[in-house]
C-alpha cells in the first residue's frame, strides 16, 4: 500500500475542493441568473473538460503554465521556480479538470430557488449579497453537498491530467491512481488490488455518507 501516493491523493483532493467552492460559487450564481445571450459560452466553456480528454486538457493546461506563458513566468518570478510537476501545478489542472463537477451542481442548487423569494427580499431592501447569503445559500444546501463531494471524488481518481501536469515526483505529484498504475506495469498486481480496493471503498463510502445526509436533510424539511 502506497501511503505516500494516498496522502497526495487526499491533500489534491482537500485542496481542489475548497478551490472550486471560492471560484466555483460566483460562477455558478452567475450562469443560474444572468439573462446574457451568450451565457451559453460560458457554460460551454465550463463543461468542456467533461468532453475534452483527459491528455489534450493536460497538455493546453501545461502550455498555459509552462515557462514561456505569461503565468508561468509570473510565478518564476514570484517563487523561483516553475509550475510543471509541482503541486501547484497539479493543483491548478484539478481545478480546471473538476470545475463542471463542482459548477454544474451548484448552478442547478441556484437556479431551483423559488425566484418569489428573492423577489420578496428584494422589495424589502435587502441587499443582493445578503439575499444570497440569507436565502439562497440556505435553500442550495444539497447542490452545494453534492458539488464539493463530487469534485473531491473526481480529484481523487485523476489519471490523464495528473500525468501530464504533476509527472511521477514521489512524494509531490505522484497520486494514487499513478501508484496504482505503475503497480501494474510493475507486475505487482497483489499491491495495485490492495491500493485499488482502498480507493474504492472510500469513494463509495463518500458518497453513500453523502447521499443518506442529502436524504435525511430534506426528509427533516417542513412540506410546503
Amino acid at each position: 500500500m502506497d501511503w505516500t501516493a494516498l496522502a497526495v491523493s487526499v491533500k489534491l483532493s482537500v485542496a481542489t475542493m475548497a478551490a472550486l467552492v471560492v471560484i466555483g460559487i460566483p460562477i455558478a450564481y452567475w450562469t443560474a441568473f444572468s439573462t446574457r445571450r451568450w451565457k451559453f459560452l460560458v457554460e460551454a466553456v465550463v463543461a468542456l473538460p467533461l468532453v475534452l480528454p483527459p491528455t489534450v486538457l493536460g497538455f493546453y493546461v501545461l502550455m498555459a503554465i509552462g515557462p514561456r506563458s505569461p503565468a508561468g513566468r509570473a510565478w518564476h518570478a514570484i517563487a523561483g521556480r516553475g509550475l510543471p510537476f509541482t503541486f501547484e501545478g497539479l493543483l491548478i489542472a484539478s481545478i480546471v479538470y473538476s470545475l463542471p463537477f463542482a459548477v454544474q451542481p451548484f448552478s442547478a442548487a441556484f437556479a431551483s430557488v423559488d425566484r418569489r423569494l428573492l423577489d420578496a427580499s428584494w422589495s424589502l431592501g435587502v441587499s443582493p449579497a445578503a439575499t444570497f447569503r440569507r436565502v439562497v445559500l440556505p435553500l442550495s444546501t444539497r447542490g452545494l453537498i453534492t458539488g464539493m463531494v463530487l469534485s473531491f471524488a473526481h480529484t481523487l481518481g485523476e489519471f490523464g491530467v495528473v500525468l501530464m501536469v504533476g509527472g511521477n515526483l514521489p512524494g509531490v505529484t505522484r497520486t494514487v491512481s499513478i501508484s496504482i498504475y505503475d503497480s501494474v506495469q510493475a507486475l505487482d498486481y497483489q499491491r495495485a488490488a490492495s491500493t485499488s480496493l482502498l480507493l474504492l471503498v472510500v469513494s463509495f463510502a463518500i458518497l453513500a455518507i453523502t447521499y443518506s445526509l442529502q436524504r435525511s436533510v430534506w426528509a427533516a424539511w417542513p412540506a410546503r
